[in-house]
């Protein structure tokens, strides 16, 4: 709060002071932490990790505990285990059990992940290509891929097999707007130096290895 003078007169705005925006960001950062976090974490912690001293984490979590007082929302801030964390209300309780009963989705499989890496990166893509790219049998990847909605059929190649593209679901699930929105996989090739040294630390590798072939079998000799 703050005051300006308007031909003569002393008026008092809603407009935060330098102290209080920095106490209200701190209160967001704080609130963005604990979100985050799925234990409580110590106010020690909360200071570090914002870059703040433990007052003024102290100060900035009273204005959050005003905000989350008892029975004003469906979370309450609290104390446990040497920490803070953000808590549901024990109103929420009953329904919270019913929805977190529910099947849930399982994760990606390793198969999975890397077949649909695949089509999302050079799709229209037939099952043979991302089969022979993976080295094995894309059958059963591509299956539970196209059940759980992520891929579908787009036309035939020339050979007649089925074509397969991402869907508007992949692209909700993984936060993008379009595949133009997927990260350029030149990002993480190795420069010539990392090649370098990768190179190098293979052919230590495998030298290690064949020099200590023949002292092990003169140990089993022995």
């Amino acid at each position: 709060m703050s005051e300006e003078r308007a031909g003569g007169l002393r008026v008092v705005t809603d407009a935060p002071d330098g102290a209080d925006a920095e106490r209200r960001e701190l209160e967001r950062v704080l609130e963005a932490l604990l979100f985050l976090s799925s234990e409580p974490v110590p106010t020690a912690d909360l200071a570090e990790a914002a870059e703040v001293s433990v007052d003024e984490v102290t100060a900035a979590l009273t204005g959050l505990r005003r905000h989350y007082a008892q029975g004003a929302r469906g979370l309450v801030l609290r104390e446990v285990a040497g920490g803070i964390t953000l808590a549901t209300d024990p109103v929420a309780e009953p329904a919270a059990r019913r929805l977190l009963a529910r099947p849930r989705t399982p994760p990606l499989s390793q198969a999975q992940a890397e077949t649909l890496a695949i089509v999302s990166y050079l799709q229209p893509v037939s099952r043979p290509e991302i089969a022979r790219i993976r080295g094995v049998s894309a059958e059963s990847a591509t299956m539970t891929l196209l059940e759980r909605g992520l891929i579908e059929e787009s036309g035939r190649s020339q050979f007649g097999a089925a074509l397969f593209r991402t869907t508007p679901l992949f692209l909700k699930l993984f936060g993008l707007d379009a595949i133009a929105d997927l990260p350029d996989p030149a990002q993480w090739d190795p420069s010539p130096a990392e090649e370098a040294e990768l190179r190098e630390r293979l052919l230590r590798a495998g030298e290690a290895r064949l020099g200590g072939a023949p002292a092990a079998q003169a140990a089993l000799s022995d």
